[in-house]
């Protein structure tokens, strides 16, 4: 009897256990398996050549925006050289017409003929200033 007692406590303690660990295993339920998807991007390898030819991009860029100041700049010169000029023509016109009233007024002779030409010495001495 002693022998069937201490079977059964076996047999009931191996039932209890199984019945704990099987217990245990479906609270914690089964191995679960997760897929991670990263949402990391890398920018892309730039070799030397590529950095290169981007400074030399903007390098060129900061070139054509200097010359377009420059000639905005050279522009506006221009334009006030041009009025300059417009009116020393307008005022050389009037000394004209005022002068040949003048020597109409004095019965001077006006001449037909330009006044002297510079001979080609002359020239060059004024292009060599």
């Amino acid at each position: 009897m002693i022998q069937k007692r201490n079977l059964l406590l076996i047999t009931l303690t191996v039932i209890a256990g199984t019945i704990a660990v099987w217990s245990f295993t479906s609270i914690q339920g089964s191995q679960r398996t997760y897929e991670v998807q990263p949402q990391i991007t890398m920018p892309g390898y730039r070799t030397d050549a590529v950095r290169v030819l981007d400074a030399y991009e903007r390098l060129m860029e900061r070139y054509m925006d200097l010359v377009d100041k420059n000639l905005i700049s050279i522009d506006r010169d221009i334009s006030s050289i041009a009025g300059k000029i417009d009116s020393i023509d307008v005022r050389l016109t009037e000394l004209c017409e005022r002068m040949s009233r003048i020597e109409k007024a004095l019965g001077i002779e006006q001449s037909k003929e330009p006044i002297m030409s510079l001979s080609e010495d002359k020239k060059a001495d004024i292009a060599n200033k």
